[in-house]
C-alpha cells in the first residue's frame, strides 16, 4: 500500500478475495453463475453471507469463508472486511423488486465497496465481465481517495490530461 495525500493504494493480488452475495430470489441465478463458472472461481478465495455460502460450498465442493446471514449482520461483517482490504470483489444479487427488511445494511455495504473502489457486479452481465478481465488473473493497483481528498470535497477537472 502507497500513500500521499490525495490517495491511497492498494493492491489486489493474482488470487482475488471475492465475496459473493445473493437475496432469496437471485440465490438459484446466483448458484447456477457459480457452477457455470467453477474453473476461473477456483482459483480465488470466496466469501459469502450465509445460506448462499453454503449453497456455493455444496455447488463447488469446497469451502467456502462464511458470515452470517444477510439480515442477521451478514452484510456488515463483509463491509468490514473491505474497510478492513480483506475482500477484493463484491458480487452482490440484490432483488430489485422485493423490498428487504435490512435494505439499510445492502446500502452500507455497497457503499462500503464504492468507497474503497472495489470492483462491485450488481447482476450477472457484470459479473461475467467482470470475471472475465485480464486483471482477474493478473494483479491491479486499486487507488483509493484519502479521508483528507474527500473533506476537501472540492471538484477540479483538467481539461488538459
Amino acid at each position: 500500500m502507497s500513500t500521499n495525500n490525495e490517495s491511497q493504494s492498494f493492491l489486489i493480488g493474482q488470487r482475488k478475495r471475492i465475496a459473493l452475495v445473493a437475496h432469496d430470489n437471485k440465490k438459484a441465478e446466483l448458484i447456477e453463475w457459480v457452477y457455470r463458472n467453477r474453473d476461473q472461481l477456483l482459483k480465488h478465495e470466496l466469501h459469502a453471507t450465509g445460506t448462499t455460502g453454503s449453497l456455493i460450498e455444496t455447488a463447488l465442493g469446497i469451502p467456502v469463508i462464511r458470515y452470517k446471514s444477510g439480515p442477521l449482520g451478514g452484510d456488515q461483517q463483509l463491509g468490514a472486511r473491505i474497510a478492513d482490504q480483506f475482500i477484493d470483489l463484491l458480487i452482490f444479487l440484490a432483488d430489485p423488486l422485493e423490498a428487504q427488511p435490512h435494505d439499510s445494511d445492502v446500502r452500507a455495504l455497497t457503499r462500503l465497496a464504492s468507497v474503497w473502489n472495489i470492483p462491485m457486479a450488481c447482476n450477472l452481465s457484470t459479473a461475467d465481465f467482470i470475471l472475465t478481465s485480464p486483471y482477474m488473473n493478473s494483479t491491479y493497483e486499486r487507488i483509493v481517495p484519502t479521508f483528507e481528498r474527500y473533506l476537501k470535497r472540492d471538484i477540479k477537472i483538467n481539461s488538459n490530461p
